[in-house]
């Protein structure tokens, strides 16, 4: 997967949107005002932090070298996925997928029912 590939996705989660709000290095994929996925444009190797579920995040650590807590990120629910390595495309897109659902069920009643009516 490239940087065009894994952008494609996120964008086509349901009511997703891109934006640059820290610099012009990372890549910020938001759900209904809220972020879902980050990735570095500049960095040598391409990855992506993702929200988990916590017990899932520990197993994917536990499992996959590519998978490590994310850096400035609440390591509780946080993982950077390096791609390109052990962890193929249909796992990283099941990954984005699962961290838009994290996303989805923490919001508040109103935001979430407007999201299921979208």
């Amino acid at each position: 997967m490239n940087i065009e590939e894994l952008r494609e996705y996120c964008l086509s989660q349901k009511a997703s949107a891109e934006s640059l709000p820290f610099d012009d290095n990372y890549l910020v994929f938001k759900v209904m005002d809220k972020m879902f996925a980050l990735t570095s444009l500049n960095s040598p190797e391409l990855a992506i932090s993702l929200k988990c579920d916590p017990e899932l995040a520990i197993e994917l650590r536990e499992r996959y070298a590519c998978v490590v807590p994310a850096y400035h990120f609440n390591k509780k629910y946080w993982n950077t996925i390096y791609l390109n390595k052990e962890m193929d495309d249909y796992k990283v897109k099941k990954w984005i997928t699962h961290s838009v659902e994290q996303v989805i069920n923490k919001l508040p009643k109103k935001v979430k029912a407007l999201y299921l009516e979208l």
